[in-house]
């Protein structure tokens, strides 16, 4: 059976695959506006996610399809690339795709026939974590080595990338929540 927490990690890792795979339509917007996971406590993560609430509040789903497609998809060339191998790729012989497309693989997982996005697009890269915790539960050291490995440095360099983007506005306070949520899975991974 899994504990609060993990189904908490779960559903946060769930619920950024979503907003990066494709732009909210108006029931996510009413559920994330009706969802109250944070008191009012100050913290990074609450701050960020009032500030995403606030975004969803003033959002109409086509500008927000709009942003999207000018963020992570674009004509020709993406404003921000979805795909987290070109955020840690230091070598030309480094082979992160190869890398987790062997892991999911190692996992029993595999892209769907309709998905077109290689593997280490964000959206994936979370939704396999929410998998590996919430369906799999996988233990802490294998969600741990996934998490450093595969989606860590990535991911924090795309938060950086949407948040530096001009086109970016409802995706703004979306990169601040993924960012702190990242921080604290990482301070989690740390202490265990």
């Amino acid at each position: 059976m899994l504990d609060a927490e993990d189904q908490a990690r779960a559903n946060f890792y769930g619920l950024i695959a979503r907003l990066y795979y494709q732009a909210p339509d108006e029931q996510l917007l009413g559920e994330l506006l009706n969802a109250e996971p944070f008191d009012d406590s100050p913290s990074e993560i609450a701050d960020a996610w009032r500030e995403m609430m606030d975004a969803c509040r003033k959002a109409f789903p086509v500008q927000l399809e709009e942003e999207h497609t000018e963020l992570f998809i674009g004509t020709g060339k993406s404003e921000v690339t979805p795909y987290l191998s070109h955020y840690v790729l230091a070598h030309a012989n480094d082979t992160p795709l190869v890398d987790v497309k062997q892991q999911f693989e190692r996992w029993g997982l595999a892209r769907r026939e309709s998905a077109h996005e290689p593997e280490d697009h964000i959206a994936a890269l979370f939704e396999a974590m929410r998998f590996a915790i919430a369906v799999q539960q996988r233990d802490l050291a294998e969600q741990k080595a996934f998490f450093q490995r595969f989606i860590y440095r990535g991911a924090m360099a795309f938060c950086t990338a949407v948040s530096a983007s001009p086109k970016s506005r409802f995706y703004l306070p979306v990169a601040r929540f993924t960012r702190a949520f990242l921080d604290i899975e990482n301070e989690a991974f740390a202490f265990d």
